[in-house]
């Protein structure tokens, strides 16, 4: 059977490392179906798994990637079609099954979403699992009552994957969205992306968090966690919803129930690797039509699959901004 290449994760004497290798369909973990892999993307978790800067895989060897979008080559559930365009992402792709680092992919058909019309497998990873978990993002906010009336809404780690996305998709539903960072070189990019305003990090006082604030914010994608989270919390609207998808800051939230007893606030916590696959397609589906963020060629760099082992330390550090497809076939 024709070998491909693939980026390889090995646990060698304790240390992590990953490099580009040959393989076979043969040495893929099993699954129903076989795909041509023609796209994938960085993540900041695929970073932290490929150079151990975070405890991710849990097997080893592995194929790294939580993402992948190509065409089906065989399959053993007639559910699924050779020709047919899907996408993996989440479960265990990439972390503790084969992922979309190579020339094929074996998935479970359980595991698979087919890719809906309105999106190219391209552009499927140019949202990729950030994009997926900014759109989830969204609508748990929406079933947990935000409106664009309401009032604005705050993104922070804004320059990133998940931040980009989420204040594209959210500017195009018509919300005043106020991006939150660090960065002050990134101000005319967040605007380009529909962010009304840019609000830097280092104009909040985080040393003196309120339990209660001055009520700001009808809802707020935090992809930080930390001191900011905090902040965020103190200073939300009356039964305003903040989806609480990263820890890029820290894994430690030090507040009070005050925002969640005296203004009903509520935390929504994202779990893109475990949502039910009818919510997995139904956001899918909204990330093709009216989410399909405006800007998403702009927000996206295209790398090949020999650049990729090099690409993931300046993700670790953060110097990353918006969304990084790595270009398979």
């Amino acid at each position: 059977m024709a070998g491909f290449k693939a980026l390889r994760i090995f646990n060698e004497d304790g240390k992590v490392a990953s490099r580009i290798v040959d393989m076979t369909v043969d040495e893929l973990d099993a699954g129903e179906v076989v795909i041509r892999t023609e796209y994938s993307s960085i993540n900041y978790k695929d970073a932290l798994a490929a150079t151990g800067a975070g405890k991710i895989i849990r097997r080893f060897p592995c194929v790294g990637g939580i993402d992948g979008a190509g065409i089906v080559e065989s399959s053993a559930d007639p559910a699924f079609k050779p020709g047919d365009a899907v996408i993996a992402n989440s479960y265990d792709v990439g972390v503790a099954h084969d992922g979309g680092y190579a020339g094929r992919m074996r998935i479970p058909s359980a595991w698979l979403v087919p890719l809906p019309a309105g999106l190219t497998t391209f552009e499927a990873m140019a949202l990729g699992v950030a994009g997926f978990t900014a759109g989830l993002a969204v609508v748990r906010m929406e079933a947990n009552g935000l409106k664009p009336a309401n009032g604005p809404v705050i993104v922070n780690g804004a320059t990133g994957g998940v931040g980009s996305v989420a204040i594209d998709i959210l500017a195009g539903l018509g919300y005043h969205v106020v991006a939150l960072t660090g960065k002050e070189a990134g101000t005319d990019y967040l605007k380009s992306l529909g962010a009304k305003e840019v609000m830097l990090r280092s104009s909040i006082d985080l040393a003196k968090i309120r339990p209660l604030d001055r009520s700001l914010w009808a809802g707020a994608v935090d992809n930080l966690g930390g001191d900011v989270l905090s902040w965020m919390t103190s200073t939300m609207q009356i039964g305003a919803p903040i989806a609480s998808i990263g820890l890029a800051a820290s894994h430690v939230y030090n507040t009070t129930v005050m925002p969640f007893i005296l203004r009903g606030v509520t935390l929504c916590g994202i779990d893109s690797v475990n949502c039910p696959m009818a919510q997995r397609r139904a956001v899918w589906h909204r990330l093709a039509t009216d989410m399909k963020p405006r800007h998403l060629a702009e927000m996206t760099r295209t790398i090949g699959f020999d650049d990729l082992p090099a690409a993931f330390d300046a993700f670790v550090k953060g110097q990353v901004r918006g969304r990084t497809v790595v270009k398979i076939a």
